[in-house]
């Protein structure tokens, strides 16, 4: 199969980090001052994990390849969308990490149920739980620009825009 068989690439929608240039910077630096004290593979687990949930295409290509670059394997990448039924594959501070991204970017209910809070707050100090809630609220602000504006997915090389 070569590359002319494959659908056509869609284009985004708008360019919104040209248009609001600092929202973009500030954005930048929101995601490395909520990402500072957190290990690295949980960080992208993170970040892959939410941008499956809100079906984010260019965060999931980004943070995947991050996470590969890293040194992730590609079996716990894959398990991710199932990390329920493939536990195994994680420690038990990475299951209450995705717990937790799951409660909060999926506020159907309107809160984080105090079961998943504490579990988190057994495997997190607190300094360790305020950067992971963080991080977990700045991956889907960075979703909802990228969902909205139809970024476009399959570009990005690892570490391009750290």
């Amino acid at each position: 199969m070569t590359t002319n068989d494959y659908a056509p690439e869609h284009r985004p929608r708008l360019r919104w980090a040209q248009h609001a240039p600092e929202v973009y910077k500030t954005m930048v630096r929101l995601d490395a001052a909520a990402g500072q004290g957190l290990d690295a593979t949980l960080r992208e687990l993170v970040k892959i994990r939410a941008s499956q949930i809100n079906h984010c295409a260019f965060c999931l290509d980004m943070h995947t390849k991050d996470a590969l670059a890293a040194g992730e394997s590609v079996e716990r990448i894959v398990q991710l969308s199932a990390w329920e039924e493939s536990r195994h594959f994680y420690t038990e501070k990475e299951l209450a990490a995705l717990e937790l991204t799951e409660a909060v970017t999926v506020l159907t209910d309107g809160f984080v149920a105090d079961e998943v809070y504490e579990r988190a707050a057994k495997h997190f100090d607190e300094t360790e739980l305020a950067q992971l809630i963080a991080a977990i609220t700045v991956i889907n602000a960075w979703n909802r620009f990228g969902v909205t504006t139809r970024a476009v997915p399959g570009h990005y090389r690892p570490g391009q825009h750290k």
